[in-house]
């Protein structure tokens, strides 16, 4: 099994990918799939949908907000197409944050994000002020410690597109599932993980550099650590949105 995992991921990195470091793949549903999965269905008004047609750059490098390249360029398969901005905050929970705040402006649902003394940060204050300066207040206000108050505990059984692994702290650090995928013989979930991370940089899904195989899917961890190419979390650091 391990040698068909092997061709097909090889088949995939040859067919979304040149030497030049660009890549054909045009949203992350196209990310391909390893032998045997299945993506899950996801509702079209859900999250999940909306992270899943995140639309992915042809360059597969990382920038930061000042337009120079990321030191380290091992850690992602692809980028997101969506601007980092020029200031120092668009950074992990910010991004996860701003994929939130995008979805629930498209889908006109009330939008607001707390601090870490509990005060919010609501949409509907800001809209005479503009949308990028209203998340340029939550990213300056809000951060790993607060989101991971305002998320929910989350069990890896019913993991789904949108939960979000995170560490509160300075430093802390947050990524989020943007895709999943079932094994239709034997039910096992792999999921994509993407990021921004310090300092503020390009969104980027995230190769999976201890099961290089299967990478860029990862799996729910059979341990207590769950190991990202910049971060380990603990396992019991999964968080949802409700």
């Amino acid at each position: 099994m391990n040698w068909l995992l092997f061709f097909f991921s090889w088949l995939s990195v040859l067919s979304n990918a040149d030497n030049s470091g660009r890549t054909s793949l045009q949203k992350i549903q196209d990310i391909p799939l390893p032998h045997g999965y299945k993506r899950v269905h996801l509702a079209s008004e859900s999250f999940g949908h909306f992270l899943r047609m995140q639309t992915l750059k042809e360059d597969k490098t990382v920038y930061l907000y000042n337009g120079k390249p990321k030191y380290n360029q091992r850690a992602q398969y692809a980028v997101l197409n969506i601007s980092t901005g020029n200031k120092d905050l668009q950074q992990c929970a910010d991004a996860v944050m701003r994929l939130r705040a995008e979805y629930l402006k498209l889908s006109n649902q009330p939008i607001c994000f707390s601090d870490n003394s509990g005060k919010k940060y609501c949409w509907n204050q800001y809209k005479q002020r503009g949308w990028q300066p209203y998340l340029e207040t939550v990213f300056g206000m809000c951060g790993t410690i607060s989101l991971e108050k305002e998320l929910k505990t989350k069990s890896w059984p019913k993991l789904t597109v949108g939960d979000v692994l995170i560490k509160g702290g300075s430093p802390g650090h947050a990524v989020i599932v943007v895709d999943i995928a079932r094994h239709e013989q034997t039910g096992n979930l792999i999921f994509l993980l993407a990021q921004s991370y310090m300092p503020a940089q390009d969104m980027h899904v995230l190769q999976n550099l201890n099961e290089k195989l299967l990478s860029p899917w990862f799996r729910e961890p059979s341990g207590n650590l769950f190991k990202t190419p910049e971060w380990t979390f603990y396992a019991n650091q999964l968080r949802s949105w409700r």
